[in-house]
């Protein structure tokens, strides 16, 4: 008699097959990479400069491939991991999920050199994935006849426009355009962080304060929910208009306010010291604070716009992403808090490589040549979350439906 042949199991899938279950799985591990690797390049390697870059400077090259080639795979993986949960919905795999990789991978085929004489390819790249989430996202909604994800459909949008002014810019050699859409770029990623906020502080705070989940003791104001989103909205709107300095400047300022606001909501007694809390507390924290210094240097104070961005983008939306890649991680792979050291050890980098960044800019000389340290210190807390995550991550006993 033959012996009869052995079920597959989930243990036996392949690794491709696990990584495109859900889209987290495949996009989280590619966002801590390339956050890790490309500013690490540009400093070590390179020099600050890129090998084929000729039309566009490595200055510009710089923040569009951390906004979007870094933070953009960690965007792709949380939309496609959040929105299928939120509306109960089939999640995208290997049919969606393969071509945006795709499309994201050509986009940074290009960026990682600041290769612009195949700039028109890398554009094609970025503006198709950030489209076809897009698309996604409105079917979705339709399928529901949802309005819960029509702020998502507005960031998208907002971020789509600004790609495509910025790749018009560097393909045409207008550099003050590609600037003005960077620029629109970092609103659109930190309206992202406002809405992810609103919707992640409140069940991970309720988590925190009863682990049962049997009560829900944390119930913030609803005026507040969106207030970040709607005035970071208005000062992008500021900016497109083209209004004088200082009323940008107030608007600015306006929307820092109201992330500082956002930071309160962690003060929940002595549960605030939980890596849980406090992972979300500096997200909102540090992107508030970045934008009061921008808004105070637009009104006159002895500071610099660029460090404020670089506080509220490398340390505000560096610190959101990890806080989203550690709680979806664990979640979506069956598993609960704490978290992993490897998180905690991350976000102590993080908060380290954000510091060492803006210290030079007010005068003090760091060892070790200009930002050395801090890409370390930044590529490092990337590595080290990989470090911890890519195990359970890529373990196929994991996969079958889990959620946050």
């Amino acid at each position: 008699m033959s012996t009869p042949p052995a079920i597959p199991t989930t243990q036996d899938a392949p690794l491709l097959t696990v990584l495109t279950d859900e889209g987290l799985r495949l996009f989280f591990p590619l966002a801590a990479l390339y956050a890790a690797l490309w500013p690490f390049l540009w400093v070590f390697a390179h020099s600050f400069d890129l090998p084929l870059a000729r039309d566009v400077p490595p200055t510009l090259w710089h923040p569009h491939e951390m906004l979007v080639g870094a933070y953009g795979a960690a965007l792709i993986g949380f939309i496609t991991t959040a929105v299928p949960e939120w509306t109960d919905t089939r999640r995208p795999q290997k049919s969606i999920l393969l071509p945006l990789a795709c499309l994201w991978g050509l986009g940074r085929c290009v960026g990682i050199l600041g290769f612009d004489a195949v700039g028109a390819l890398g554009a094609a790249g970025d503006i198709g994935w950030i489209a076809g989430l897009l698309l996604y996202v409105a079917r979705v909604s339709w399928q529901r006849r949802s309005w819960d994800l029509l702020g998502m459909l507005l960031w998208l949008s907002v971020l789509l426009a600004a790609e495509a002014t910025t790749r018009v810019g560097f393909l045409t050699g207008n550099l003050d355009r590609a600037t003005h859409g960077i620029a629109a770029t970092s609103f659109a990623f930190l309206g992202f962080l406002s809405f992810a906020l609103a919707r992640i502080t409140v069940p991970v705070t309720n988590r925190i304060l009863d682990p049962t989940e049997a009560t829900s003791p944390y119930r913030p104001h609803p005026g507040r929910q969106n207030l970040a989103a709607g005035l970071i909205l208005l000062a992008l709107a500021g900016d497109i208009a083209g209004l004088s300095v200082e009323a940008r400047g107030y608007l600015v300022l306006a929307a820092g306010a109201a992330f500082m606001d956002r930071a309160g909501e962690a003060f929940i007694g002595r549960q605030f010291f939980r890596a849980e809390i406090l992972c979300l507390f500096f997200a909102a924290a540090l992107a508030g604070a970045g934008l009061l210094m921008v808004g105070a240097a637009r009104l006159g104070a002895p500071l610099t716009e660029t460090s404020g961005w670089h506080i509220a983008l490398m340390g505000g939306l560096g610190m959101s992403i990890l806080a989203v890649l550690s709680i979806a991680g664990l979640f979506h792979t069956g598993r609960d808090f704490p978290f992993l050291w490897p998180a905690k050890a991350a976000f102590v980098l993080l908060m380290a490589a954000t510091v060492l960044r803006v210290l030079p800019d007010f005068g003090l000389n760091l060892p070790g040549g200009l930002h050395t340290l801090s890409t370390l210190a930044w590529s490092a807390a990337f590595l080290v979350w990989l470090y911890g995550y890519w195990p359970i991550l890529s373990d196929a006993r994991s996969i079958g439906g889990h959620a946050c």
